[in-house]
């Protein structure tokens, strides 16, 4: 009996003596330790996306004041490409390439006055350029900022229009959409050629263009 107290006595004084951490459970020491936080994976960034100008399904125009009146012409041979980053939309961008000596306003004789020194001088200068240097979108609303070069000088315009969104189309390509438009001065590009007639002058100096673009996705090489 004596030997039994004194077991207990020692046990007893064991742990009292021991710290706290060893005297806990093993399902306390599990409780103790933190859950291991799960993160969600992270989505990679859809790289920028290439789409080509589909000029059959799409429109630019331009018109100009002509007397009291208006003139409206378009360009048959036109293109250019669209790279849409979704990640950072403003590093998106838009190029356009016009054959200057393709102008068609309906009027033949008039076209080839166009074609001429007088105007666009398409021998010396075969093609319009526009190139983004920034492109935001907002909602639907489209902002392309950019430089448009005719004739040799090159100036920066805006454009704003509305973006229609991208689409799978009946064939199974994607196809992207937008509307845009802008004014510019034809003085600035060195397109000066007017006369004086009974109301002023024969032809305004702004000119608004309007563009409505579809394009078609390209594959990745």
């Amino acid at each position: 009996m004596t030997s039994l107290r004194l077991s207990l006595a020692f046990a007893a004084v064991t742990l009292a003596v021991q710290p706290l951490a060893a005297q806990s459970t093993p399902a306390a020491k599990s409780a103790a330790k933190p859950a291991a936080s799960k993160a969600a994976p992270v989505k990679p960034a859809a790289a920028p996306a290439t789409y080509q100008i589909d000029a059959t399904h799409s429109e630019l125009t331009f018109r100009i004041r002509h007397l009291l009146g208006r003139v409206r012409g378009t360009f048959g041979e036109w293109g250019g490409t669209i790279v849409m980053d979704e990640a950072a939309p403003a590093k998106s961008r838009v190029e356009v390439s016009i054959k200057t000596g393709s102008i068609d306003t309906q009027n033949d004789k008039r076209d080839e006055h166009l074609r001429s020194p007088d105007f666009f001088a398409a021998d010396s200068f075969p093609a319009i350029t526009f190139k983004s240097t920034n492109v935001a979108v907002t909602g639907k609303q489209l902002r392309i900022s950019g430089v448009l070069t005719m004739r040799g000088k090159s100036k920066p315009v805006v454009l704003t229009g509305e973006f229609g969104g991208q689409f799978k189309d009946p064939w199974g390509n994607m196809r992207t959409a937008f509307t845009a438009s802008t004014t510019v001065n034809r003085q600035d590009f060195g397109v000066s050629y007017n006369s004086v007639v009974e109301t002023g002058t024969m032809l305004g100096d702004d000119v608004t263009i309007e563009i409505a673009v579809e394009a078609i996705k390209q594959d990745a090489k």
